[in-house]
């Protein structure tokens, strides 16, 4: 059994839309662990109008009765206050494509006659119904002691300095920043970046380190491209607008260093395998090991920008420059619970593949029995193998 999800839905249309099939039967679920989620990606620094318009209160439609999942899909839908204001009235033609949008290349795809059409399904709005499906995928997680969290490491120019600190105390402190960042002085100095921004008429990326605390080794697989785990969880992240980049653990900087420094020793503790380091992120092989889950995504400075850029008007042909869509400053706190969401979604699909079960129950008895990296768990009968026998000795 493994999860999927299917959004619908425009940024300023009546509603969005989310189905989440494959959970289990049997998961206690209530509308408030959505809402939490749900607030979060509408707070921080940089973020603009429309999240004070939006109350994003989710409804859940089917898939749970008497407060607990059935087994069947699960649909949750969140309505568009702003939907108000559009509907019924005449909008402006949009034929001026902004640089780094999908207005273009939607256009050129699907061969719109308006650009809005493009802009209303690549928008960044469709990202609350994912972090609602994610909320439930991180909920089914917290059952088995996995836990899902992230922060940000940097904003423009400014590098939070997060070493020092565990995982569980970054994401502490991170919760208690509007930059969602863990390090206190750096967080002051995204906001002063935020504000400057803003004067200048700009827009800021930055740097969302994401973990996963607890996660049993062995969810993924080396046998086939398409079931390594760290591909489907590169893939969901940078499906997000805006991420251009994805790393695992400290990806880049090791590729300034020589492969002995690179690796995690393994070492035994007792009967227990151990890693003394953690530069592989908690993934070798597309498989999990046990260790910290650790991902870093790259989020670029969002494109419409309150300074107009250079383009073209598809309509006359002429030179153009863009016009102003509301929009944020600095998107990168709020997106902190969005690459969440899908770190969650791809984690939970994962186990329950491993797992196998139809219910809460089932899945809880077949977790307990995991294989686990020690020695016990690992048994080495000591003989040699001809695993490739000659054709004429098996005549």
């Amino acid at each position: 059994m493994k999860l999927r999800f299917l959004t619908a839905g425009e940024s300023h249309g009546p509603a969005l839309t989310v189905i989440l099939e494959g959970l289990p039967a049997g998961l206690a679920v209530d509308a408030a662990l959505i809402t939490r989620d749900l607030d979060r990606r509408r707070m921080g620094s940089g973020s603009g109008q429309r999240m004070k318009m939006e109350s994003d209160t989710p409804q859940i439609l089917c898939g749970i009765m008497d407060g607990k999942t059935t087994g069947a899909p699960v649909a949750i839908c969140i309505p568009n206050a702003d939907h108000v204001n559009w509907q019924g009235k005449a909008v402006p033609p949009f034929t001026v494509p902004r640089p780094g949008h999908a207005d273009l290349a939607g256009a050129v795809k699907y061969g719109y006659g308006d650009l809005r059409i493009a802009l209303e399904r690549s928008s960044a709005r469709e990202t609350a119904v994912r972090v609602a499906a994610g909320a439930l995928c991180r909920h089914l997680l917290e059952q088995f002691d996995i836990h899902v969290g992230g922060y940000v490491t940097a904003i423009g120019s400014v590098v939070a300095d997060v070493e020092p600190l565990a995982f569980e105390e970054r994401l502490h402190r991170a919760r208690l920043s509007d930059e969602n960042c863990p390090d206190a002085a750096a967080s002051a100095a995204m906001c002063r970046a935020i504000d400057q921004a803003r004067q200048d008429r700009e827009t800021l990326g930055g740097v969302i380190e994401v973990v996963a605390l607890n996660v049993p080794p062995g969810l993924g697989s080396h046998v086939q491209w398409d079931r390594r785990l760290d591909a489907a969880l590169a893939a969901a992240v940078i499906s997000i607008p805006a991420i251009k980049g994805v790393e695992f653990g400290a990806a880049f900087e090791n590729t300034r260093l020589p492969g002995t420094m690179v690796h995690d020793a393994i070492v035994s503790d007792g009967r227990d395998i151990r890693r003394p380091t953690r530069r592989s992120g908690g993934v070798e092989g597309g498989i999990t090991t046990g260790q910290p889950l650790v991902i870093r995504a790259a989020m670029k400075p969002i494109p419409t920008t309150l300074a107009p850029q250079v383009s073209v008007d598809l309509a006359s042909g002429k030179t153009r420059e863009t016009c102003y869509e509301r929009s944020d400053i600095c998107p990168v706190p709020r997106a902190v619970v969005v690459v969440e969401a899908m770190v969650a979604y791809v984690l939970a699909s994962a186990l329950l593949e491993k797992l196998g079960g139809d219910s809460m129950a089932e899945l809880h008895d077949r977790f307990s029995r995991l294989r686990r990296a020690s020695l016990d768990d690992l048994p080495m009968d000591g003989h040699p193998h001809v695993f490739w026998p000659r054709q004429e000795d098996q005549a």
